[in-house]
């Protein structure tokens, strides 16, 4: 069942699912768009109500810039237009601080935090090193050439997965938006991610892909901060987790929906 689009472009969400079931919110990392979640929208949405919306600056809001600010209020408006009020979110790299200072910033609306790649909280010597990595991204994808070659690399690095063809040529045919590192880095570095998971009560997963050694350098950390957290890793996974493998990181999901939030009887 597909609901109306948000006050975005049009197509800026795709929404599928029982409208009255569970929502999960998914929340793409950037450079990507939303149809990297497509392997978890189609096993999930017999059983949830599962969201997925385009960051600024992302597929069909290329035309914008990533900021944090209008990316917080998009998402506001996904989950008031799309669910009952509130939602479970799932988030990688980009999108697990999206998500992250959505929960600070809106508690009651976020039933669960699923954070996958975002567990390297970006201040002092990492908010150095974030503003350093987009400032390069920047300057690399500034000419054409650069652009192109980092769309490029992203499209072989989607057709060396083990994905069903069509999933395949969805998430290539919405593009790759390289340039939007480098856009959202000198918003995210310096903020105080880890402080900010730590005042919201609900329960939060960090799931991790295993050979993803730079964010899990801090999901100890990370999941000490949260309120209600834990830890789980994808054997033979690296940052890209939920793509590199799709449906074990489909029934992490699952399950911990199932465990860890309550639902109504």
């Amino acid at each position: 069942m597909t609901a109306a689009p948000d006050r975005g472009p049009e197509g800026a969400v795709d929404v599928d699912g029982p409208a009255d079931a569970q929502a999960i919110v998914f929340v793409h990392g950037a450079a990507m768009t939303r149809k990297m979640w497509l392997p978890q929208r189609r096993d999930l949405a017999g059983e949830f109500r599962v969201v997925a919306p385009d960051l600024p600056g992302h597929g069909s809001r290329a035309r914008e810039q990533f900021r944090m600010d209008p990316a917080i209020s998009q998402l506001h408006d996904v989950v008031r237009t799309h669910t009952d009020g509130s939602a479970i979110l799932v988030g990688l790299s980009l999108g697990g601080y999206v998500a992250t200072e959505y929960a600070h910033r809106y508690p009651s609306n976020v039933d669960g935090l699923v954070l996958s790649g975002s567990s390297v909280n970006p201040v002092r010597g990492m908010g150095v090193l974030t503003r350093a990595t987009g400032g390069l991204t920047r300057l690399l994808t500034k000419p054409d050439a650069g652009k192109r070659a980092g769309e490029r690399f992203a499209t072989r690095w989607v057709r060396r997965r083990d994905l069903p063809q069509d999933v395949e040529r969805e998430i290539i045919e919405a593009g790759f938006y390289p340039k939007q590192f480098g856009d959202a880095a000198p918003d995210i570095a310096g903020r105080d991610f880890r402080s900010a998971l730590s005042t919201y009560p609900g329960p939060t997963l960090v799931l991790n892909g295993e050979n993803d050694k730079l964010m899990r350098r801090g999901e100890q950390a990370h999941a000490r901060a949260a309120q209600n957290g834990r830890i789980e890793v994808l054997a033979d996974a690296g940052h890209i987790c939920n793509l590199h493998r799709p449906r074990t990181y489909t029934e992490r999901v699952h399950n911990f929906v199932r465990q860890r939030v309550p639902t109504e009887t």
